[in-house]
């Protein structure tokens, strides 16, 4: 089993100081607190100042972040490989915005 097959519950929790995955995809679904979805790029609005979810664990939490499971490839070494694999992952599925538009929600 190579490293990158392995999750990261099985070796870790959530990286400290992260989001990204509450940060990086697009939730096209309305949710409690953002009823138009969250577009890609956008801070979840339940995203607290140590950047948990406020909602993990409870069922008002949306499917689409019950559906993330953390990994070794989604999570990468530090936050930043996080977001570009996210932002990527978001590009690659994203049937509204073009590449563009995507790559630019996430300039730094």
């Amino acid at each position: 089993m190579s490293a990158k097959s392995l999750s990261i519950p099985d070796i870790c929790d959530c990286r400290q100081g992260c989001g990204a995955c509450c940060i990086a995809p697009s939730i096209v679904t309305p949710f409690v607190g953002m009823p138009e979805g969250k577009p890609a790029g956008v801070f979840c609005v339940h995203l607290d100042e140590d950047f948990r979810c406020r909602l993990y664990g409870s069922p008002e939490r949306p499917s689409f972040c019950v559906s993330l499971k953390p990994s070794l490839e989604m999570c990468g070494r530090n936050r930043e490989e996080a977001m570009e694999y996210l932002a990527q992952l978001e590009k690659w599925t994203s049937p509204r915005e073009t590449s563009e538009t995507v790559d630019q929600k996430f300039e730094v």
